[in-house]
This record gives C-alpha cells, sequence and structure tokens, in this order.
C-alpha cells in the first residue's frame, strides 16, 4: 500500500450511502466489459481482414504477457487487498489473493494501449472507446473495495508496457521503428 492508497481509496470506495446506481455500474463494468471486449475480439477475429487480424493477434498476446507479468508480480510481492486490512466496503465477493496489480486492469489498459498502437487514424473512435473502458474498469475495482488505487495504477502500468513491448518486438522484427528512437 503507498502513502495515497488510504485518502483516495476512501473517497472512491463505495460505503453504504453510495448511489445505489454507481454500485450497480461498478459491477457492470467490472463484469460485463471485459466479456464485451472478449466477444468484440472473437467477433473480428472471425470476420475481419487479415491486417485487422494481425492487429487482434499482437492485442491477444499483450494482453497474455500482462497476465504473465502481473501473475508473476503477485507471486513474488503479495499485496493484500483493502477487505484483508478490514478497510473500507467490498461490493463483490473476492477471494484472498493478493490483489498488486489488478489483473482487470493490466488487460483493460494492456488492450487500449494496443489499439492505440494498431489502428488507423480511421478506427480511433475505438481507441478512446478503449481507453474510457479502461478507466471505467479500474474505477469499478477500486469502488467495489476489491483494489486500493496503486493495485489499478500498477495493473495501467503493466498492460501498458506489455502492449508496448509486444508491438514492439513486432515492429523489430519487420524492420519498422515504434516511435522516436
Amino acid at each position: 500500500m503507498l502513502f495515497f492508497d488510504p485518502p483516495v481509496y476512501a473517497l472512491l470506495n463505495a460505503d453504504a450511502q453510495t448511489w445505489p446506481a454507481s454500485i450497480e455500474a461498478a459491477r457492470l463494468a467490472s463484469a460485463w466489459l471485459p466479456g464485451l471486449a472478449g466477444g468484440a475480439m472473437a467477433l473480428a477475429l472471425w470476420r475481419g481482414t487479415p491486417a485487422l487480424r494481425r492487429t487482434l493477434a499482437l492485442l491477444l498476446l499483450s494482453m497474455a504477457a500482462a497476465w504473465c507479468v502481473a501473475r508473476l508480480m503477485r507471486w513474488g510481492w503479495p499485496v493484500p487487498r483493502p477487505a484483508q486490512l478490514d478497510m473500507g466496503m467490498q461490493w463483490i465477493g473476492h477471494g484472498t489473493r493478493a490483489g498488486f496489480p489488478s489483473m482487470h486492469a493490466c488487460g483493460a489498459f494492456a488492450l487500449a494501449q494496443a489499439l492505440s498502437l494498431g489502428c488507423t487514424r480511421h478506427r480511433r473512435i475505438l481507441v478512446w472507446l478503449a481507453w474510457g473502458a479502461a478507466l471505467l474498469v479500474a474505477w469499478s475495482r477500486v469502488h467495489l473495495g476489491v483494489h486500493f488505487p496503486s493495485d489499478v495504477l500498477g495493473g495501467a502500468i503493466v498492460g501498458i508496457c506489455c502492449a508496448r513491448a509486444v508491438w514492439g518486438l513486432h515492429y523489430r522484427l519487420r524492420g519498422f521503428s515504434l516511435g522516436p528512437a
């Protein structure tokens, strides 16, 4: 837990006086957005062009890399969740596994960063939607009491870095550059 976690967590975590629609929105974002993104990717893999399929393959590799890195971090550095420290209210059932980094945030931000790197300017709306969904998922995990803000921040950093690494390796192997040297 970092120095900013207690005050930011207290500000974002839902309590008994929180508007019920806010809690329901967080539950939906946490439970349904990852599945909707997966369904959209499956449909695009099935019906998409070869270029779109290549982009989605790199997107999935980015998410898989983020998942692996997050698992290794959780194994090597187990950080308790808020409920384990009797902080705030937890609005969804969750186990006692380590909370840093947030797996939901890792996947959501890896997806958003990979789309940013792979989409053409004609599909920028997808990029904006992906970043909005990633922020919504990150907020929902803190609002529902299953992660500290540093957990989702760490997940965002892992997801973004893994996506950049996967795309950077792809471009390097193809002889292109990801950005300025």
